[in-house]
């Protein structure tokens, strides 16, 4: 968990979606820390979300939880309204809410093949055009997508999360180009291995001792740091770029 704040984004209201577990948690404490207020969204964990709202204010920081499915745009709007009525703005969109499925392609419902579809590329549109009114008023914003290493590389058994992430990334830099004239920068973070939970089913993994050439996953702190820096003023000339955390696990 990231406590040094040096207030680099006091003032500004960041909005994170899926940030109740695992790297969302991360990212709304390292906004918080840097002095952001957190909208922390989740769809259904609000004891986990509360207590990473209670564990910020323990610290000094200011957030506040916001339920909602980011895949039904209804609920998007209304969320995106009691952000803005709850903090007064929004300037950074964190875009990391997602989810993990497998399955072999021969198998795979249509159901299964819409459900990453809907939350990370339907999400992204919806959370995107309902924060935009905001951003494009206060002169600016920075909007970070989380991709991921099989978005380029591919996976087994995750065709459809795959096509989810590459997608994201096209959408990234895609609005990248199309809102920097309302000084608004677009960047993915691409996270590589990660030293999180998995479920009980997933397909077994190489260590990272043997893949991963610093010889260990990824801490979700690591990532958090990542978005937090593209968040801010350090980063004020990055838009359009992926951005790696793998540990050189893939070169681009």
């Amino acid at each position: 968990m990231i406590s040094t704040t040096d207030g680099e984004l006091t003032g500004k209201v960041a909005l994170v979606t899926g940030a109740s577990r695992n790297i969302g948690r991360a990212i709304a404490h390292a906004l918080a820390a840097g002095g952001a207020a957190v909208a922390i969204n989740t769809r259904k964990s609000r004891e986990d979300a509360e207590k990473v709202a209670q564990e910020i204010s323990t610290a000094g920081g200011q957030s506040a939880v916001f339920m909602a499915d980011i895949a039904d745009e209804g609920a998007v709007k209304a969320m995106v309204a009691d952000v803005i009525k709850r903090f007064g703005r929004v300037d950074m969109l964190v875009l990391n809410a997602s989810v993990r499925t497998e399955r072999p392609f021969t198998e795979l419902s249509y159901e299964e093949w819409r459900l990453p579809l809907a939350i990370t590329l339907d999400g992204a549109f919806y959370c995107t055009q309902a924060c935009l009114p905001s951003m494009i008023n206060a002169g600016g914003g920075s909007i970070v997508t989380l991709g991921g290493l099989n978005s380029l590389s591919g996976a087994k058994k995750r065709v459809h999360g795959s096509v989810a992430k590459h997608g994201l990334v096209g959408f990234t830099r895609a609005l990248a180009r199309e809102l920097g004239e309302y000084g608004i920068r677009a960047n993915c973070v691409a996270p590589g291995s990660m030293n999180t939970p998995v479920r009980a089913n997933r397909s077994p993994r190489p260590e990272a001792k043997d893949v991963v050439p610093l010889g260990r996953k990824c801490e979700p702190d690591e990532i958090a740091t990542t978005v937090r820096f593209l968040c801010g003023p350090g980063a004020s000339f990055i838009s359009g770029q992926t951005i790696h955390v793998n540990g050189g696990q893939s070169m681009f």
